[in-house]
């Protein structure tokens, strides 16, 4: 019977060069995998903030707008998530989706209060910076494959 219980180092290994290539293929476009999740959580507490803050009954408009909003980051996440290499390029509609979540209560809704101000503020703001991170990590990984 074999030993199997020595591990050596794989440096020796004849194959080691179709691995590491194999491995760096498969971890393409990985590089904000740490991202994927906050935007998730984000779009979830978009699309939950009317009934979170309670301003689903006076301000009906404004809920269906953070609803459709909130699914739509997280569409986005689950893209990153599912496809990263196509999805990335995506980044700057999240960062414009952030900047429309900022100024959406006084456009879509009526008469905003401090709640809604600030939950809005604050979900499009996160998603302003996640999103420029995404892009800032897209910009950075497209410039290192075509060098």
């Amino acid at each position: 019977m074999a030993d199997v219980s020595h591990r050596g180092d794989l440096a020796g290994h004849p194959d080691i060069t179709e691995m590491r290539d194999r491995y760096a293929r498969m971890l393409k476009g990985r590089d904000v995998a740490l991202v994927d999740g906050p935007v998730f959580l984000v779009g979830l507490a978009c699309a939950a903030s009317p009934w979170i803050v309670h301003f689903s009954g006076n301000q009906p408009a404004l809920t269906t707008h953070n609803l459709i909003m909130g699914i739509a980051i997280a569409v986005l996440a689950l893209g990153f998530t599912v496809t990263p290499d196509r999805m990335y390029g995506l980044s700057w509609a999240m960062c414009a989706i952030g900047v429309w979540m900022i100024i959406a209560p006084w456009i879509v809704g009526t008469n905003p209060d401090a709640g809604v101000i600030w939950t809005n503020a604050i979900i499009g703001g996160l998603t302003f910076l996640l999103g420029l991170a995404c892009a800032a990590v897209a910009m950075r990984s497209n410039r290192a494959t075509t060098a």
